[in-house]
């Protein structure tokens, strides 16, 4: 009686366990997600064809938009909650921490703040502010992250039903910050800080911007975590050579910005990433840009990421086939 309680035991571990097959581990597959804006809504479409060949994902590193879609999908959020998500909210207004109480005020200033039709255009300046650039908090967004994701408290993201990973930049020092614990809202804002337009999001000694000045599509950060095997869904649309490998990060304020733009530091790891990539997608959105936040213009961003992850389904399955054969 004891050894039939065993086996089956055994057995009822062994069907919890699906990762082992002959005592081996699959690959682990590393999902990345680029920045790109409105044109996020195409990773939602890219993401249906990765589910239907049925390929696990076990670590996910996100920039910018793609730390929203990378954050969420890490929460249990999956293509269609995406698709519904993209599809069913004012994003210009929940972007932009429009008022909408003062939209059809042409100016209006409320607790130090002027509106343009409902739109933050000036603060009053006061300490903790005056020196960041941009205009808009982002606290719309942000509340709206906290209410999807569910998780208010600082966690570490390893502990998500998928490990996650997103990437922002330190303005001060123009250095890459991969964020892996804390508030993982606050972490989603960060890595969509547009320079000039989002107020830099403070965390620890960091005064982080969008990680798409760095890493835009990180590759390199996944197979830290401890992918195998990647896939990539890449939202850039014009490719660029590298111009200079060298960046001078001993400058400080305009001039290390200026630094930047003479170097860009940041095609260099583009590139390779792309080349370090098993299965590369990127939709065609040529169309498009990273304000394209109409549901007519989102839907067919969608329907463009459906249309690429189709077009590498022969390399999906056989991705999948890889996944399972290593365990052999």
């Amino acid at each position: 009686m004891k050894t039939r309680k065993f086996i089956l035991f055994l057995l009822f571990v062994a069907l919890l366990s699906p990762v082992y097959v002959g005592g081996k581990e699959r690959l682990k597959v590393g999902l990345v997600l680029g920045g790109g804006g409105a044109k996020g809504a195409a990773e939602a479409g890219a993401l249906k064809i990765i589910e239907d060949v049925g390929i696990p994902i076990d670590y996910i590193a996100g920039t910018s938009i793609g730390s929203i879609v990378g954050g969420l999908y890490a929460c249990g959020y999956r293509s269609a909650d995406l698709d519904t998500l993209f599809c069913s909210r004012n994003w210009k207004t929940l972007l932009a921490d429009r008022n909408v109480e003062y939209n059809t005020d042409i100016l209006r200033k409320k607790n130090g703040v002027t509106y343009f039709f409902g739109y933050p255009i000036s603060r009053k300046k006061n300490k903790k502010t005056d020196r960041n650039i941009g205009v808009i908090r982002g606290d719309s967004v942000t509340g709206l992250f906290d209410r999807l994701t569910q998780r208010p408290d600082s966690i570490d993201f390893r502990d998500l039903p998928i490990p996650f990973c997103c990437v922002a930049v330190d303005l001060p020092t123009m250095k890459e910050i991969d964020l892996k614990s804390g508030w993982l809202s606050q972490a989603m804002r960060a890595s969509m800080a547009i320079p000039g337009v989002y107020k830099p999001v403070q965390i620890g000694s960091y005064k982080l911007i969008d990680g798409g000045a760095l890493n835009n599509l990180p590759v390199d950060v996944v197979r830290a975590m401890g992918a195998d095997v990647v896939i990539a869904i890449d939202l850039t649309q014009n490719k660029h050579e590298v111009k200079n490998k060298t960046m001078n990060y001993k400058l400080k304020g305009l001039r290390l910005l200026v630094e930047w733009i003479k170097r860009r530091p940041d095609l260099m790891k583009y590139n390779q990433n792309v080349k370090d990539c098993d299965v590369y997608i990127n939709p065609d959105l040529k169309e498009f840009d990273a304000t394209s936040f109409s549901s007519r213009k989102i839907r067919k961003m969608i329907q463009r990421g459906e249309e690429a992850g189709e077009q590498a389904r022969p390399q999906l399955v056989e991705l999948k086939k890889r996944i399972y054969e290593h365990q052999n």
